[in-house]
């Protein structure tokens, strides 16, 4: 052998070196290929980038995680291991060719069960029930027109979903499915309201667009966990005529109609309609007006100028004519771009809502540049263009009105405790808001005293300012901060009372129930019977050393200090949940928790109910194929639904 081949020969490993150096080396981590049967890494490669092959211990340049090169040097350096591999691989192919046959043989359906899966439920069976049920809720929820389960797309999508579910006729969801579900909600809201120790209602009248006239009642309570709760119970048609008389009858119907005591009712808050104030009057009830509706009239007084009158006309016809002209419309976009102005549409007014007349003027006055490059291109309607007397006219109205909308939003919600803040909004518009101040125009100044007036005399009614002291002491945000000194001695006595007469009732419950027709039986068979003798109770030792005092005396006492004690305890920060203050403070102050579920459910304004007609008014939720003379003898024909979506 030369010298030569002695060299190379020392160069290459031997076998057993080689064998030895594969066993060091470890496969790519999570990786299934049979690849790594003759090829690893080095435990000091932690990222697995050079793999070596376990035959020659020599590194493969690879691309990522391809195993592609690994192959190839397998097939022209080590033939033997590479058809090793290969009969692996058409195993591999075979095993997984024979499992896919195996699974499609388990999964063909046999005869019986291929009839089977083609007959139609029965209408009895738990699966039809459940389908329906599912159906039925969702056209609940929805408020969509029932017959929607008989169009032929809505047939389609459930046949594919499950080809043995066959859809029932709007007659059963209308005539059966839906009023079984109506009562099932109403059960459970039922003992829900029942449960609540004290609570006050929302209430409004309206009219379809059909002119069917319906009154609705939606309430308002704490629950024991400390949730502001809030439902609409009915809307019920009315076709009497809308005297106080008849709606007090009216609502006294809809309160019995869900055995809710009157007595436990705190208050109601309605708009200001004469015949709603009067009916309230005849029921002997508290009522609070409602701050948007005094809101709207006092702005309503405020606008009552010649100079408004022409620039909110001005308005509307720049409204109408960007929203009945495609052209105008295109050009106004395309002077917005031109101008850098905000791509805005304008906003229509609508006469019942002042905040609809403040968004349209802000935009008229966002878009004032563009409204003059595109009308004034117009010969036909270049007078459109406001004038500068007009700008100022809006600038003034929206400066007085702009920062009232977001006072309006937020006292009109019903998820959160709104009663309290009517005395702190009140003085923040005396102090603040509706203030006079120097860069006031002459027409902004009288836009805002306008409206402080009206709202300053209409608040000022004992009742209602008692009211709304009484909720703003048990606000803990507030207390007396907004009370007025004069006021607060008879806003503590007459908490003091109710304080007194919760005592009462607790000590003797018997005497705060009336007796049902079954209890007097009862008693009358007690006297009959001879009395059974009494049971001697063991005083404790302890009875002996109680401080004597009257009872009169005693619960004088507990009341006093359990009021101190509050009123003494700081004021909470104005931005903090005060239900969520009471949830963890009720443990020591039991009473006043009491009376503050009482007042702190009221409602600022009566949007609640008006809500309700809106959701039926645009949903169109009435139940199909009833008139109201039918649907005078359904307790709830048109909000049916929306009483389960509440559920």
């Amino acid at each position: 052998m030369s010298g030569a081949e002695e060299i190379e020969e020392e160069n290459i490993p031997s076998t057993s070196s080689a064998q030895q150096a594969g066993e060091t080396l470890i496969a790519r981590r999570g990786s299934t290929s049979l690849a790594w049967k003759w090829f690893g890494f080095e435990r000091t490669d932690v990222r697995q980038l050079s793999p070596i092959c376990k035959i020659c211990n020599k590194p493969v340049s690879v691309k990522s995680s391809s195993t592609t090169n690994l192959f190839h040097h397998l097939r022209t350096s080590h033939r033997i291991q590479y058809e090793e591999y290969e009969r692996l691989r058409q195993l591999a192919e075979k095993n997984k060719a024979e499992d896919v046959t195996v699974k499609k043989k388990s999964t063909q359906l046999s005869l019986a069960d291929s009839f089977t899966k083609k007959v139609p439920y029965e209408r009895k069976s738990e699966k039809w029930q459940t389908i329906t049920d599912s159906i039925t809720n969702y056209l609940a929820r929805a408020m969509l027109p029932i017959q929607s389960v008989e169009q032929d797309g809505f047939k389609d999508m459930v046949k594919t979903l499950d080809p043995r579910y066959s859809v029932p006729s709007r007659t059963y969801f209308s005539k059966t499915a839906l009023p079984k579900l109506y009562e099932s909600c109403r059960e459970r809201l039922s003992r829900d309201v029942q449960n609540a120790s004290f609570y006050s209602t929302t209430s409004d009248l309206w009219s379809s667009r059909t002119s069917e006239p319906y009154l609705s009642l939606t309430i308002h309570f704490i629950s024991d966990d400390w949730r502001l709760l809030s439902y609409c119970l009915q809307t019920s048609y009315f076709p009497e005529d809308h005297t106080g008389e008849l709606i007090a009858q009216g609502l006294k119907d809809a309160l019995s109609s869900w055995s809710l005591k009157e007595e436990r009712m705190a208050c109601m808050t309605t708009d200001s309609g004469a015949n709603v104030v009067r009916a309230l009057t005849i029921n002997n009830w508290q009522r609070l007006p409602c701050f948007g509706h005094r809101l709207h009239i006092a702005i309503e007084r405020s606008m009552r100028d010649p100079r408004i009158d022409r620039a909110l006309g001005v308005c509307k016809k720049i409204v109408a004519v960007f929203a009945n002209s495609w052209k105008k419309k295109k050009a106004l976009a395309k002077a917005q771009e031109q101008l850098n102005l905000p791509q805005h549409t304008f906003i229509t007014e609508c006469p019942t809502r002042w905040g609809s007349w403040q968004r349209m003027i802000e935009r008229v006055l966002e878009q004032q540049k563009a409204i003059q490059q595109v009308l004034s291109a117009d010969r036909k309607q270049r007078h459109l263009v406001p004038t500068w007397q007009d700008i100022e006219v809006l600038e003034s109205i929206s400066k007085a009105l702009g920062p009232l909308l977001e006072f309006t939003d937020a006292l009109s919600g019903e998820q959160q405790v709104t009663v309290s803040y009517v005395k702190p909004v009140l003085s923040l518009f005396n102090s603040e808001v509706l203030a006079i101040k120097p860069d006031d125009t002459e027409l902004t100044k009288q836009i805002k005293q306008t409206i402080l007036d009206y709202l300053n005399e209409k608040y000022a009614a004992d009742s209602v300012d008692k009211l709304l002291g009484l909720a703003s002491t048990l606000d803990p945000r507030f207390k007396h901060r907004y009370n007025s000194a004069d006021k607060i001695p008879a806003i503590e006595s007459t908490l003091k009372a109710e304080l007194l007469g919760m005592l009462n009732e607790e000590e003797n419950p018997a005497t705060s129930q009336v007796p049902t027709a079954d209890e007097d039986q009862a008693e009358e068979e007690e006297d009959i019977s001879e009395p059974l003798p009494a049971k001697k109770t063991k005083k404790s030792f302890g009875s002996y050393f109680k401080k004597r005092q009257s009872g009169k005396d005693s619960e004088q006492s507990t009341v006093e200090k359990e009021m101190q004690s509050y009123l003494m305890i700081p004021e909470m920060d104005s931005d903090a949940d005060p239900l969520e203050w009471w949830k963890t403070q009720e443990v020591n102050f039991p009473r006043l928790g009491k009376l503050a579920k009482k007042y702190l459910c009221i409602p600022a304004s009566s949007s609640p109910s008006e809500r309700a007609f809106s959701t039926g008014n645009k949903q169109g939720v009435a139940l199909e194929g009833q008139s109201p003379t039918a649907a005078k003898k359904l307790e709830n024909p048109v909000m049916s639904r929306k009483l389960m979506v509440q559920c």
